[in-house]
C-alpha cells in the first residue's frame, strides 16, 4: 500500500481488513483490548422518521452530513461495499462487513458496519443502526465501535485519537437528527 492510501474505492477490493475480530460490534460485549464507543440519541418518532433516517444512513449521507467526503463502490451500504472517507488529506478506507434489516418483536433496525483496512488511521470496527420502536413510535440512532492506533505515528496522538472519534460521533448522530430539529 502507498504511503498516502488511495481515494479510489475499487483499489481495496482484495485488501483484508485490518483487525481479526470481525463482526465484533455484533455483540454488547466487544473485543477486548480496543478502545469502545457506545452512544446513541433519540431522533423523534413516527414510522416516516425511521424509514428517512435508515435512508440517510444506508446512503452514506450520515457521513457526507457530519463533513466527509465518500467515494463508494455502492451507492448504498451493502456487503463488501467499500467506501473511503476522506477529511482534508486523511483517507480512510472501510469495508462493510454486516448490513442490519431486521425486525425483533415490536423493534426494527436498519443500518450497517463496516471494517478498516489498511491505510485507515485505526484498526476496528463501527456499527451504525437505526432503530424504530412499533410501541411507542420512538427512533433512534445507535454507535458502537472498538477501535486502536491503526500505526505508531497515530498512537502518538493518544487522547487526541479518542477525543476526535468522540467529535466524529457526535456529527454522525448529529447527520441522522431529522432537518428541521438542526435549524
Amino acid at each position: 500500500m502507498a504511503l498516502r492510501p488511495s481515494a479510489d474505492p475499487a483499489s481495496y477490493r482484495t485488501a483484508p481488513l485490518t483487525y481479526p475480530e470481525v463482526g465484533g460490534t455484533a455483540s454488547e460485549s466487544m473485543p477486548s483490548g480496543y478502545h469502545h464507543v457506545r452512544e446513541s440519541r433519540p431522533l423523534g418518532r413516527g414510522v416516516e422518521l425511521f424509514d428517512e433516517a435508515a435512508r440517510r444512513l444506508l446512503r452514506w449521507d450520515m457521513h457526507r452530513g457530519a463533513g466527509l467526503a465518500v467515494r463508494a463502490t455502492a451507492a448504498e451500504a451493502e456487503p463488501e461495499a467499500i467506501v473511503v472517507l476522506g477529511l482534508g488529506p486523511i483517507r480512510i478506507p472501510c469495508r462493510v462487513v454486516d448490513v442490519i434489516d431486521g425486525r425483533t418483536d415490536a423493534r426494527r433496525e436498519r443500518g450497517f458496519a463496516y471494517g478498516t483496512l489498511p491505510g485507515h488511521p485505526e484498526r476496528g470496527e463501527e456499527r451504525f443502526v437505526v432503530r424504530y420502536d412499533e410501541r411507542t413510535g420512538a427512533v433512534s440512532a445507535h454507535i458502537r465501535a472498538f477501535s486502536t492506533a491503526g500505526s505508531a505515528v497515530v498512537a502518538l496522538g493518544g487522547p487526541l485519537n479518542r477525543l476526535v472519534q468522540r467529535v466524529a460521533t457526535r456529527r454522525y448522530l448529529d447527520a441522522l437528527l431529522p432537518t428541521w430539529s438542526r435549524l
